[in-house]
């Protein structure tokens, strides 16, 4: 079996901004709006009864008007002031408010549901997707991505239920009405300008999605850069690089200016050209209306009417062109999310997959061969076993492949060839949720939480109490300096726990483990970033938590793996020696060299340092 290639889409993702991709990302958002279905239904009633009232407001505007139509000084003018026509004005315009008030307060749940349960599932997939995944990404970039999608299914969600589909009722009540009350004319004149205005507009829109697909693009980058040089603060310190970081910053600051630029130029000209449709077709309303009112075919009301109805229908038909801008922008933002939640989970549960059951807790790997990438191969047909309770101890230069074997155990990845068993349960058999609450983990670089230590330490098992906290800190032999500390156990650690020097975050790992208690632990290089006062300390604190349990124990240093059951050595992959500490040094082979190779280094340090102390 040869490796996986890097993760992909299920199937080849439309272009953002076409068509396709538009129609794609509107069918995966409807699943999310079903649940919601009677709540919509509801809505849409609201919505057309304040769409009624709307239209019944100039109507009623013309009555009013007509009814006043008499001389001044004419005796009866106190007595045809439109009292019921007043009130009903009144009446419909408070209906309008009020009915679109209760469409929001009924849709407000649907909106915000769609949003929570699309974000958590994309959430839930990025914690489901590879190692390698995660390894590749740029975090900034896709936090961009998840909060600008986020964002779009409430805008897409508000814009057709709110815009869209109110301002078509509207429009196709006016044209009716017009029709019918007037002439051809009216609803001909209104109805070319529509779609002059909707061709324009989406025309326009089209050719310039691509320069605000590329303002976002950018604006991506640059947020990526950002992070990424605030992330690695220290290594910019060390290097004096703040100038070198502001300039690439810079830099992409300056191509998401001239971007937004070329974005709101494009505007400015779609702006205009609406606003030049809109104001021809009221010019040739209003014309043909104040003809009619000159040839005594209409009345003054029937010009205020034609001209209230105008009015209404110029705010919606204004902003729907920014709407088609937002909807545009919005699908190719909801494209990006979920081209995220399709991305193609590289180990995945088999179908049948069973919980894992641990028993003894003996892991074997049987001819286990691996490659990241199949052109270079990693691991080489390996066989050995870990048995229960017992510690096996994998060492080797850099580049051998030893932390492979913990990404392989937890099931980061999936071998090439061979298998990996726990009491005899193939790993990719079995739940990778059960797998790994089978297994704890103290790795090379620890790296926490920006939180309290309590809530580092309990990360090992959520939920547990305060009191098996500081029990499983007082086993790693970190409980007297925390609660040294003022704030004790509430104490902040800060970004990747920097505020904690590498002992204190090593024994942070130690407790959360600890606290996990699992049947299997992994010890991947967990002294190697120590001095050699608190490596030695730590060293003791693994032996402990080591005691009566499985353990794989990977390791630089060998005098930290003397005690181990068993030492295998490896070179490029395979395995060259396995035995115990005084059999490999007995036969004087690549172990013995490089015990021999280690311990003169250290007494060639350990000399330097009494000199040192001597001067």
């Amino acid at each position: 079996m040869r490796a996986r290639a890097p993760a992909l889409p299920l199937a080849p993702a439309p272009v953002p901004g076409a068509p396709g991709a538009d129609w794609a990302a509107l069918a995966k958002l409807l699943p999310y709006l079903w649940h919601y279905r009677w709540r919509v239904a509801v809505a849409l009633s609201f919505l057309v009864a304040a769409k009624l009232a709307n239209v019944g407001v100039p109507i009623l505007l013309k009555h009013l008007v007509d009814a006043l139509a008499i001389q001044p000084g004419d005796p009866r003018a106190l007595l045809v002031v439109p009292a019921g026509l007043l009130i009903a004005y009144a009446a419909l315009r408070l209906s309008t408010t009020v009915f679109t008030e209760l469409r929001e307060i009924v849709f407000a749940k649907a909106t915000e549901g769609a949003a929570r349960s699309i974000t958590l599932s994309v959430f839930r997939h990025l914690h489901a997707l590879s190692l390698r995944f995660h390894l590749e990404r740029q975090t900034g970039g896709m936090t961009r991505d998840i909060e600008r999608g986020t964002r779009a299914v409430r805008s897409l969600i508000s814009y057709s239920i709110y815009s869209i589909i109110p301002t078509a009722i509207e429009v196709g009540l006016v044209l009716v009405y017009l029709a019918w009350k007037f002439d051809a004319w009216f609803a001909g004149i209104t109805l070319a300008a529509l779609v002059v205005y909707i061709a324009f507009t989406v025309s326009l829109t089209e050719w310039r999605t691509k320069f605000r697909r590329q303002m976002n693009e950018f604006d991506s980058l640059s947020h990526s850069r950002a992070i990424d040089s605030l992330l690695n603060y220290e290594t910019v310190k060390y290097f004096n690089n703040e100038e070198f970081e502001a300039r690439r910053y810079d830099e992409n600051l300056e191509k998401l200016r001239r971007a937004t630029l070329t974005s709101q130029r494009t505007l400015s000209l779609l702006n205009t050209g609406q606003q030049l449709i809109i104001a021809t077709a009221l010019v040739a309303i209003l014309w043909r209306a104040t003809q009619g009112v000159v040839d005594g075919r209409l009345t003054l009301g029937d010009l205020v009417m034609v001209n209230a109805f105008m009015i209404q229908l110029y705010v919606p038909l204004n902003f729907l062109g920014t709407i088609y801008r937002e909807l545009k922008q919005n699908l190719t933002d909801l494209d990006r999310m979920f081209g995220l939640l399709e991305r193609e989970r590289e180990v995945a549960d088999a179908p049948d997959a069973k919980p894992l059951h641990v028993e003894r807790g003996v892991v074997r790997f049987e001819g286990v061969s691996f490659a990241y990438d199949a052109a270079r191969p990693i691991l080489h047909d390996l066989d050995f076993e870990i048995p229960a309770g017992k510690t096996v101890a994998v060492v080797g230069p850099s580049g051998a492949g030893k932390s492979t074997l913990a990404r392989l155990l937890y099931r980061f990845y999936d071998v090439s060839s061979g298998r990996i068993t726990i009491d005899g349960q193939d790993l990719r058999g079995v739940t990778q949720e059960s797998l790994r609450a089978a297994i704890g983990i103290v790795p090379q670089d620890t790296v926490l939480f920006n939180d309290t230590v309590e809530y580092n330490i309990a990360y090992g098992r959520p939920g547990a109490s305060h009191d098996e906290v500081v029990a499983a800190a007082r086993a790693a032999r970190i409980h007297a300096f925390i609660a040294s500390t003022p704030m004790g156990y509430e104490t902040m650690v800060g970004e990747r726990g920097l505020k904690l020097s590498g002992g204190e975050k090593q024994r942070v790992a130690i407790a959360r483990t600890l606290l996990k208690n699992p049947p299997i632990l992994i010890f991947d290089e967990a002294t190697s970033a120590l001095d050699s006062a608190n490596e030695r300390a730590i060293q003791a604190e693994l032996q402990g938590v080591a005691r009566d349990k499985t353990a794989l124990v990977v390791a630089h240093r060998l005098s930290t793996v003397v005690d181990a059951h068993r030492i295998l050595v490896m070179e490029h992959g395979r395995i060259v020696e396995r035995g115990r500490h005084l059999e490999l040094l007995a036969q004087g082979g690549r172990y013995a060299e490089m015990w021999r190779l280690q311990q003169s280094s250290d007494a060639a340090a350990n000399e330097n340092a009494r000199q040192a102390v001597t001067a």
